[in-house]
């Protein structure tokens, strides 16, 4: 009878593993900010819904100020999406995901001219039967273009790490062929001393030497 309570305890836990992997993961993670001339840059945007949120409507907003300039809107969405005329016109897409939790947009051919702060403005308004009050929350992208990209830190250290294992690997190699090569030579020595001991033996006394044979 005790193995059955255990047997109920592990069923719960591969439950509750499958339910852990089944159940979709919301991580605000925060975009790049740096976005080299003539690609494509995604400018990052996720707000993570809460349990109450599922059931809101959801309305996004971007904007754009360039350095000393003001806001203005370049991108919504309401429903539908929504491109208003600007330096970007044609040039932005949309990223955002169904449940709309991510509401990314990338920026096409990016320029120089494309530097600067960009805002996304997420506003959910909850479908309750009685009120429908308003959730926003706002997310800022500093972003900066240059023309050719630049050596990543981390790129530079591997590459650094790499060097210095290929020059630990030459050496570790060198110092076994030296040993080997020693360890041979010996054995060569040894041989060849062993030899040379058994021809200044006396003929008489090699006979002496052989192993009686057992009749």
């Amino acid at each position: 009878m005790a193995a059955l309570p255990r047997l109920v305890c592990a069923s719960w836990v591969a439950v509750a593993v499958w339910a852990g992997f089944c159940s979709a993961v919301c991580v605000e993670v925060p975009s790049e900010t740096e976005a080299v001339q003539g690609t494509h840059m995604k400018l990052l945007c996720i707000s993570c819904m809460k349990r109450e949120e599922v059931t809101a409507s959801t309305v996004v907003e971007w904007f754009y100020r360039p350095e000393g300039g003001k806001d203005e809107p370049i991108y919504e969405y309401r429903k539908t999406n929504h491109e208003f005329p600007s330096r970007f016109s044609g040039r932005l897409q949309w990223n955002g995901s169904k449940d709309m939790q991510d509401v990314s947009i990338t920026v096409l051919n990016v320029t120089l001219n494309d530097s600067g702060i960009y805002t996304c403005n997420i506003t959910r308004e909850f479908e309750f039967e009685i009120h429908r009050p308003l959730f926003t929350s706002s997310r800022l992208i500093h972003l900066t273009v240059v023309e050719e990209a630049g050596e990543d830190f981390t790129s530079v250290i591997s590459e650094i790490m790499m060097y210095i294992l290929l020059v630990f690997l030459t050496l570790w190699l060198l110092i076994e062929m030296v040993y080997c090569y020693r360890k041979v030579s010996k054995a060569e020595e040894a041989a060849q001393e062993n030899a040379t001991d058994y021809l200044a033996i006396p003929s008489e006394n090699k006979e002496n030497c052989a192993v009686p044979v057992e009749e």
